[in-house]
């Protein structure tokens, strides 16, 4: 069984991360820290898995370099920390999404989501649950397969820099991941959108027909511009960078 550390100790310990004056000793308190989660982990997993037919993946805990980095970026502390545990499910659309969402909220007692679809963290679209289960915490990312590719492209440019995914990095490689976000905001706002204009129109009389269907004929007009757009500005930046990295 994992050793209990008071708040106290464990806010303690990421003060000395975070300053880099760590010894061996904090290095094992850190490492059953890190364990103390993985039960909490495997009920969330095992729930999702038993109760919504969803398999679940990523890591039980955080790595110590990743929490370490997370207290230097952010003003936090250790305790607060709300992915030392986590899982990612991956669905197709944001439809889905929304469904599975609401799902594994009603799956728990103690639950809080946080929407990167309306707040973006520099670009990065997804939904969060934050699940509290034998009093620790374990967060599910819920990401639409493109939300997921779109991180995927994120942590390949943080190959070369590992700030861009926190808003550093060059503003070209910026540029192209924030239009590519954007694009995606507008595939899920069709997404969201078109299964409500359906219902509309065949629940419509005939004189609301003709209105919906111009409704539905300028979102899908908005759509193929938004991504007209995005492929046109994608490959003006994709040429520049690739000349910069060259000239380098």
């Amino acid at each position: 069984m994992a050793k209990a550390f008071s708040k106290t100790q464990i806010d303690k310990l990421g003060e000395r991360l975070k300053q880099d004056q760590i010894e061996e000793a904090d290095l094992r308190m850190l490492a059953e820290y890190r364990n103390s989660f993985t039960q909490a982990f495997e009920t969330v997993v095992s729930l999702i898995r038993e109760r919504l037919a969803l398999e679940p993946t990523g890591r039980p805990v955080k790595s110590t370099a990743s929490i370490t980095d997370k207290l230097r970026r952010e003003s936090i502390r250790l305790s607060q920390i709300q992915d030392i545990a986590g899982c990612r499910i991956i669905v197709p659309d944001v439809v889905t999404q929304n469904e599975i969402v609401e799902r594994i909220t009603g799956l728990f007692e103690k639950v809080s989501v946080v929407d990167r679809r309306v707040q973006p963290s520099h670009g990065y679209r997804a939904v969060h649950v934050i699940v509290g289960v034998e009093n620790k915490l374990v967060e599910v990312q819920v990401r639409t397969r493109l939300q997921h590719l779109w991180a995927e492209l994120s942590e390949r440019f943080s190959d070369f820099d590992s700030t861009i995914k926190y808003g550093g990095g060059s503003p070209s490689d910026q540029k192209i991941l924030l239009t590519l976000s954007g694009t995606i905001r507008d595939f899920d706002y069709v997404e969201e959108q078109m299964p409500m204009l359906i219902q509309k129109v065949s629940s419509s009389s005939e004189q609301l027909h003709e209105q919906l269907q111009d409704d539905v004929e300028k979102l899908q007009e908005r759509h193929i511009t938004s991504t007209k757009k995005l492929f046109t500005d994608l490959l003006l930046e994709l040429i520049e960078s690739v000349k910069t990295r060259e000239e380098k």
